[in-house]
């Protein structure tokens, strides 16, 4: 949902309520129940999925929880006198959030984002235990074959860290120049 940060701010009541509750009840559980309840739970409702859609489901329900949370933040992190300069120049609340709010919110988001996407590549792991074939999933099927955890597990982690340590020095560098900005 791309406006729920939006919402959760400036919605009414009980639309930021239910908002609240849904990322409060996600981030309270844990990705693996999560997959669980979309893969096993929901079958019972006599919706069935796939493992490959079951993972991106349940991955988006998990990550979407948590960047609403972010994002909501670094929306409300906008210091208030741009809020009312924007508002001083006569800007409607779609004006004020479009020229002076968001970009400014996007430019803090930019670093805790890019973070939080590597745990995400880092927790698709759990989905191997409903059938879906993901890097720690074929690194355990590859090791059954070939009989050599090291090699293949050391393999597994080299592409890990592939993947997920440039994802996390863009990470750095953006709450860097964010740091460097601020300070200016």
């Amino acid at each position: 949902m791309p406006f729920q940060p939006l919402l959760r701010v400036l919605g009414p009541r009980p639309v930021r309520l239910a908002i609240a509750g849904y990322i409060q009840i996600v981030q309270a559980t844990p990705l693996l129940i999560v997959v669980f309840i979309v893969f096993f739970g929901l079958s019972f409702a006599g919706l069935y999925f796939p493992p490959l859609l079951a993972a991106g489901i349940s991955v988006s329900v998990y990550a979407s929880a948590y960047l609403a949370d972010i994002w909501r933040g670094c929306i409300e992190a906008v210091p208030r006198p741009q809020w009312e300069a924007a508002d001083a120049l006569a800007f409607n609340l779609p004006q004020q959030l479009r020229y002076v709010v968001l970009p400014q919110a996007f430019r803090i988001a930019l670093g805790p984002t890019v973070g939080f996407m590597v745990q995400i590549v880092k927790n698709t792991s759990v989905t191997a235990l409903i059938g879906f074939v993901e890097l720690t999933r074929a690194g355990q099927l590859l090791n059954n074959m070939t009989f050599q955890p090291f090699i293949v597990f050391v393999t597994v982690a080299a592409f890990y860290f592939a993947i997920c340590y440039p994802l996390s020095y863009l990470s750095e560098k953006l709450k860097g120049k964010r740091r460097v900005q601020r300070a200016h």
